[in-house]
């Protein structure tokens, strides 16, 4: 089975290999201020889903910081210059700010010459229409990305999980992004609880059914972490999480949906070791990634 994965998008729009680095707004979101809520979605850790970003100080600061965490990865005859990022916000909800704050920070990030797009994390509900104009705005510059969490599109699921948002909102926000020829990703969390294999594919089925076509998707796993809501309640009352094959297999299937033009940027996502409580097995990315690409190759 083949898919159009991210790094095969990565080289053909940039000529090369290119690392994202994780930053930081300093926004928080509306489900812990009191707005629609206090302590985040029920699944989400202290660091806003963004546990591997740098602190929220200086753009500056903070993309030489980041910059030195992935450089290594680089092919050792790469050079400064040649190297390329993506500027990632991914902690918490990176426009639930005023323009006024926003736009400074975003716009000294999008003119570093080794950045070559800007990719931020967000709610559809945190898009008013002077945010989608500044994103407007800084896409004539170099590419945008806007990532959305959408996680399922099972009412009862999301009320659970505390979402704090009905899919009529996300209908509307990407409905507003594309007709601004902004690029839009879409989380999608499987393994939620109470949610069957088939609830799943009915949430990538959806998804693959948009117009215009979704640009991209990012499946990520199901973790349980300490310090969450859900790791309280898994405490409490163990509900069922992935085992390794469960998770090869219902990814697989996610992408016999997925359209081809589609770019799938996640198969699955990690946490900090530390705080991990469920599953145990994915705390070893490396296998989880070979077991995936091993998996699909075969099916």
């Amino acid at each position: 089975m083949t898919y159009h994965s991210l790094s095969d998008y990565l080289k053909k729009t940039f000529g090369s290999k290119v690392y994202k680095l994780s930053l930081s707004t300093g926004c928080t979101c509306p489900t812990r201020d009191g707005t629609k809520g206090f302590g985040g979605c029920t699944f989400c850790s202290a660091g806003g889903s963004g546990d591997f970003a740098t602190e929220p100080e200086d753009i500056s600061v903070q993309i030489q910081k980041a910059k030195l965490m992935v450089d290594s990865k680089f092919p050792k005859k790469t050079s400064e210059k040649e190297r390329k990022y993506i500027a990632y916000f991914q902690s918490f909800t990176n426009t639930y700010a005023p323009v006024s704050v926003l736009k400074p920070v975003f716009r000294q990030t999008i003119l570093f010459p080794e950045i070559v797009a800007l990719s931020i994390g967000t709610r559809p509900d945190c898009l008013p229409p002077e945010i989608v104009d500044m994103l407007c705005e800084l896409n004539e510059i170099k590419p945008v990305w806007v990532e959305l969490g959408l996680q399922t599109v099972h009412e009862s699921t999301a009320i659970r999980i505390h979402r704090g948002y009905e899919l009529s909102v996300f209908e509307d926000a990407y409905r507003r992004l594309k007709e601004r020829n902004i690029t839009v990703i879409v989380h999608v969390i499987l393994g939620l609880p109470d949610e069957s294999h088939e609830d799943m594919l009915e949430t990538v089925r959806y998804l693959s059914g948009l117009t215009p076509v979704l640009d991209g998707i990012k499946l990520q796993m199901l973790h349980v972490l300490e310090g969450t809501a859900l790791g309280k309640e898994y405490k409490r009352n163990p509900f069922h999480v992935f085992t390794l094959e469960e998770y090869c297999k219902v990814v697989a299937d996610c992408l016999k949906i997925i359209p081809p033009q589609t770019v799938v940027h996640r198969l699955t996502g990690d946490g900090p070791k530390k705080l991990l409580i469920a599953p145990l097995w994915s705390g070893d990315k490396k296998r989880v990634l070979n077991a995936l690409h091993s998996y699909i190759q075969h099916v």
